[in-house]
């Protein structure tokens, strides 16, 4: 029988707030960090609102000889899992050499350098370029780095899937963990946040090109103008039940109960079925039924055509059944991979301090009548697993079972 993997690690770094304790409440508060953009003129850009983050302290004590490099995103996705680590008072070096694994996905890498680099290129010649450009763009950057500044040489990976990626890679973090590796090192980090990623992100489907910040992103409503894009994400630590009593971890956060994936190639905006296949799959995996799940944090899209078939997923796994359904994401934008990431970090406090974060800014009339969709203020429950929905652009879909310790 397959052992449980907790969760006893883990850090935020979020448009709303850096760190665990800064970003939950400002996602309790319902502090939205969506506004115009502001870390390059985005004049003329069809897309004008975006949720970044701020510098914050730890980013002035970073290693100045790393920031040559690295993209900011790397530079924050070490800070984060630096932080992760010590939350679980896992210390690398002091365990065997190949017991502490690494898996922090990320569809877009370090964007940010590749676009400077290729600047570079065409503005001044290829001597300009710097050879870090050979890796700090990869998408594989993030986990690459970790491993090498934390000693990390255990089992290492990156699951490219988009918004579905956070789910994905603790998903392969919990199979390392259960086929023998200690410790595991995952989540997601990502950002678009730059002209070139901006270009990118104004081709996709569902984006707003609204410049008022109260109309954007307003989840499973029929008046939403799409979702808004934001950076950064999560770094969770995940170890074997057994291991982390044994050395008297003095956190438990939850158990990663169960994963399921599918793939839906309807890329009209009128799937659906993969989510719900996803959810039904980690359900069976965990070895639960919907009627255990308490709470749901929703991919919420943002998008009318996919909200709404996500609300039509949710209504088939629950029938007549109201669980109370959470989309933080629409105060920090979508943050690819990171998304899901932070909405796994999210669900875990819910599951810890009873509360279900609200969306606010909107009223229950304006909401897809078939989910419950918690508006205005937070709503306190008793809460016991929640079940975390996630797709990403081309047809990915996955759905992770967290339980209470």
């Amino acid at each position: 029988m397959n052992q449980d993997v907790v969760v006893t690690g883990v850090d935020v770094i979020a448009p709303n707030g850096a760190g665990l304790d800064a970003y939950w409440e400002a996602t309790l508060k319902g502090v939205s960090a969506i506004r115009p953009i502001g870390r390059f003129d985005a004049e003329g850009y069809p897309v004008r609102l975006a949720a970044e983050i701020p510098e914050f302290d730890a980013e002035f004590t970073f290693p100045k000889k790393l920031t040559p490099q690295t993209d900011r995103l790397t530079r924050l996705a070490l800070i984060c899992a630096e932080g992760a680590l010590s939350d679980a008072g896992v210390d690398p070096a002091e365990l065997p050499e190949y017991a502490v694994g690494v898996a922090v996905s990320s569809s877009t890498g370090g964007l940010e350098f590749g676009q400077q680099q290729l600047q570079q290129l065409w503005g001044t010649g290829w001597e300009s370029v710097s050879p870090y450009m050979s890796f700090a763009w990869y998408y594989a950057v993030n986990t690459g780095q970790i491993s090498i500044r934390s000693g990390m040489r255990g089992p290492g990976g990156v699951v490219v899937s988009e918004q579905a990626g956070g789910l994905d890679s603790m998903a392969f973090a919990r199979r390392r963990v259960r086929k023998g590796t200690q410790v595991m090192t995952t989540g997601g980090f990502d950002s678009l946040l730059c002209p070139y990623g901006i270009s990118t992100v104004a081709a996709a489907p569902g984006v707003s090109g609204s410049a008022d910040p109260d109309r954007a992103y307003l989840p499973f409503r029929a008046d939403s103008t799409g979702f808004v894009p934001g950076e950064g994400g999560a770094v969770l630590v995940l170890e074997p039940r057994t291991i982390a009593e044994e050395r008297g971890a003095e956190t438990v956060y939850g158990v990663v109960a169960g994963h399921g994936a599918a793939f839906d190639p309807d890329v009209t905006g009128s799937g659906g079925d993969g989510l719900l296949r996803a959810a039904r799959a980690a359900l069976s995996d965990a070895g639960l039924t919907p009627d255990d799940v308490d709470v749901v944090f929703a991919d919420a899209s943002g998008s009318v055509p996919l909200d709404r078939a996500e609300a039509a997923a949710i209504e088939r796994l629950f029938g007549t059944r109201r669980v109370p359904v959470s989309a933080p994401k629409s105060l920090v934008g979508r943050l690819i991979s990171g998304g899901s990431a932070l909405d796994v970090v999210t669900a875990l406090l819910s599951l810890r301090d009873g509360v279900v974060p609200a969306v606010p800014g909107t009223v229950r009339d304006l909401v897809d009548p078939r989910i419950d969709l918690v508006v205005g203020e937070p709503r306190t429950a008793s809460l016991r697993c929640a079940l975390v929905l996630a797709r990403g652009h081309g047809g990915f879909a996955s759905a992770m079972v967290l339980t209470a310790p």
